[in-house]
């Protein structure tokens, strides 16, 4: 009777340190699994684990495109001794210019006003004295106020670019400045050069794997710079504005080219 009751605790504790084994051993299992799971993950791209070995590789990609937007500014500059004259004056004319704009085609949205001053005028006047007399140094003299306002002019039409500059110099503009070429919508372009790029730097990782006997794995890094700008005609512009003056001819103005540059660069783990 007594022999059979120690054998029944000895089976009684047995047991769950059994269970206990098991148990830990279920556990040691997943977590082992988990970890080289996590492991295999870290090869692919967004892994916070750096690359060791790796090559880099720049390409370069431009496209050519004829501007469909010109831009200038036109400046009107007045000075009077009052600045209420000063600026009726500016006034008047800047908008005989923008209503010469409008009758041209352009678009209310396409006419801002880049810049409006008010400064005061000053001339240098020097004391007249005798010869041979001491004389005091000269001053400067408030002689009246100026007045300056600079319209930004965007036309989508650039055959009339050459006829609106010479139009808003015969109407009192003081300066026609900083024409340049645009296109309106360069997105498409831009991403064009950029796949030209992309594809140049991909030739050449491959071609350089293939010489040093190791695989492209993945990408790891990438930047991309822009560039480009108008390549004009041979064919010269010709620019007598006629500013102040009657109504000129228009002065031909060539459009060109403009490039659209893409540079980037890529950077390949290998192995």
């Amino acid at each position: 009777m007594e022999q059979q009751s120690v054998q029944e605790i000895i089976k009684a504790t047995h047991w769950p340190r059994t269970m206990a084994a098991t148990a830990l051993g279920v556990l040691a299992l997943f977590l082992l699994t988990a970890t080289v799971s996590e492991l295999k993950g870290l090869r692919f791209i967004g892994s916070g684990v750096a690359a060791s070995n790796t090559i880099s590789v720049s390409g370069e990609g431009e496209v050519f495109a004829v501007p469909d937007t010109a831009v200038f500014s036109v400046t009107v500059l007045e000075k009077a001794k009052e600045v209420k004259d000063a600026q009726d004056a500016a006034t008047k004319k800047s908008n005989d210019i923008i209503a010469y704009l409008k009758q041209g085609g352009i678009e209310d949205k396409d006419i801002k006003t880049a810049d409006y001053s008010v400064n005061p005028d000053y001339e240098w006047k020097q004391s007249a004295c005798p010869q041979g007399v001491f004389c005091p140094p000269g001053k400067q003299v408030l002689v009246g106020f100026q007045v300056s306002q600079t319209l930004s002019v965007k036309v989508r039409d650039t055959k009339k670019a050459g006829d609106l500059l010479s139009g808003v110099g015969s109407r009192g503009a003081t300066e026609v400045s900083g024409l340049s070429f645009e296109i309106d919508d360069e997105d498409a372009l831009k991403a064009e050069a950029r796949d030209e790029a992309i594809a140049q730097a991909k030739d050449k990782a491959e071609a350089l794997a293939k010489s040093l006997g190791v695989s492209l794995v993945r990408v790891v890094g990438f930047s991309e710079g822009g560039g480009g700008g108008p390549i004009y005609y041979a064919k010269s512009a010709m620019m007598e504005t006629g500013l102040g003056g009657a109504a000129s001819i228009a002065p031909e103005i060539p459009v060109g080219e403009n490039r659209i540059v893409s540079n980037v660069n890529i950077v390949y783990e290998i192995r």
